[in-house]
């Protein structure tokens, strides 16, 4: 055979090899083109397996973000950047503020602490979450103790506390509401998911909010995900057994505010109410609307921009409404009808920060107090944060991202300010924030408590031991 012909047929394999290689790449290639785009037709229309495949990679990928973003206690949003190099109280002015103790609980670890008037820290109550849970525990692989905090915090008259716990970084954040004796010792722990805020009725039952994950669809409201945080209202004995849990989004779907949950947003489909308060209801306020009663629970939608009266007797969605607020926090019914609560974005044209603390009337919507800090003292937390509206008529503000707490008379004028003297940080330049406080009265607590607190100043143990029971 002549050489140039064995040549040639060469030449002609390997261009057909070539050529084989080529079309047989681009097949592979087509076939993962149809099957991306089958996978997501199917997610899209809800079709098997594309919402399992939907919701695998959502929780592969909140898996990695956990493992990467949140690495670093300091990188997550417990800590940030101080805004000024002063700590502790920073202003007080004795005859304008409310007079009283400050409770806080701190971002920093799971930590709460009593405050008197001048920042001593007159007693502390902390005990690490892992040393809290037994093998027995409903949560599962909880982070580590440098990202779970107290998340709110109520003091009872003997010393002894009730926190809600949760883990930064985690889905579900939510973890536990636990109490905790006057030296930190753990009494019951109720790890049912809880995150947020809890209130305790007059009969020292405990109304909370707990979430869970799930997966099935929401009849008539296509627009929400098929697995999502399914918010719940408990409530729990004064042992912290659970008595009543309520589905809160289903709940508003068969009420007759179901419209609201049409204006989700495409971000929080996956968790469409993010109830951030609940309160119980006075006989004062109810006597002022018709559409409540004493002993139902005020609670805060954030990503319905709205807040709404639940009634546990009948598992109701009774009223609700918006307003001119976003992203709020703490909806609080106050004795004259009127709520008050923090409007995280709502000063968002202002110079002097993008928050303000509004006071509003239900009925008509009208807003009869606004604060909205200074040029001096800008009011600025994109998350968290509340108030408590003072019996001088005062309002004490928690400005959670600033790690700040301030007392603000009726007129707006600073009158007490505390900065969280937490710092942390590879140049200890962050803050941690201050996640709840609440101005207590010392007349309020047993004498067996009140004896174990350092108080000196301005007579206010010896007149609480004189208007106290043995």
């Amino acid at each position: 055979m002549p050489s140039h012909d064995r040549v040639q047929r060469k030449s002609a394999a390997t261009g057909d090899s070539g050529l084989d290689r080529l079309f047989f790449g681009g097949f592979i290639l087509a076939l993962l083109a149809i099957a991306f785009l089958a996978g997501a037709l199917l997610s899209t229309a809800r079709i098997f397996p594309g919402p399992q495949i939907a919701q695998a990679y959502e929780a592969g990928r909140a898996l990695y973000t956990q493992a990467t973003a949140y690495d670093d206690p300091y990188a997550g949003d417990l800590w940030f950047p101080a805004r000024r190099d002063e700590s502790g109280v920073t202003r007080i002015s004795a005859e304008q503020m409310q007079e009283g103790l400050t409770l806080y609980a701190s971002g920093e670890e799971t930590v709460a602490r009593l405050l008197s008037a001048e920042g001593d820290v007159l007693h502390e109550w902390h005990l690490p979450f892992s040393e809290m849970l037994s093998q027995s525990t409903r949560i599962q692989s909880p982070r580590p103790d440098p990202f779970v905090y107290f998340r709110n915090a109520h003091l009872y008259p003997d010393g002894s506390l009730l926190v809600v716990i949760e883990g930064n970084g985690d889905t579900p954040y939510g973890y536990a509401i636990a109490k905790l004796g006057a030296d930190s010792e753990l009494l019951w722990l109720y790890d049912g998911g809880a995150h947020h805020d809890l209130d305790v009725g007059p009969d020292g039952r405990i109304y909370g909010i707990t979430h869970a994950v799930v997966q099935h669809r929401l009849e008539h409201f296509d627009n929400l995900a098929d697995a999502w945080l399914e918010d719940y209202l408990v409530v729990l004995s004064p042992e912290g057994e659970e008595e009543l849990k309520l589905p809160l989004t289903e709940m508003v779907a068969r009420s007759p505010y179901r419209h609201l949950l049409h204006t989700v947003s495409s971000y929080s489909v996956g968790d469409p109410l993010h109830t951030n308060a609940v309160n119980v209801v006075g006989a004062e306020f109810a006597a002022s609307h018709p559409f409540a009663e004493e002993g139902d629970l005020l609670l805060s939608f954030r990503e319905l921009n709205a807040v709404g009266i639940v009634r546990p007797e009948t598992e109701e969605l009774v009223w609700a409404t918006r307003g001119p607020w976003l992203g709020q926090h703490d909806a609080d019914p106050l004795p004259n009808g009127n709520i008050l609560l923090f409007d995280n974005y709502g000063g968002y044209q202002s110079e002097a920060g993008i928050s303000r603390v509004i006071e509003f009337s239900p009925q008509t919507g009208e807003i009869a107090w606004t604060y909205g800090g200074s040029d001096a003292h800008p009011l600025d937390s994109a998350i968290r944060s509340e108030q408590q509206r003072l019996d001088n008529g005062n309002t004490l503000i928690v400005e959670s991202n600033g790690g700040r707490i301030l007392e603000v008379a009726p007129d707006g004028e600073l009158v007490w300010e505390f900065i969280n003297p937490a710092r942390g940080g590879e140049k200890q330049d962050q803050v941690a924030i201050v996640a709840s406080a609440r101005r207590l009265s010392p007349q309020t607590f047993k004498q067996d408590f009140l004896a174990q607190l350092p108080l000196s100043e301005a007579g206010l143990v010896q007149e609480a031991k004189e208007t106290l029971a043995p």
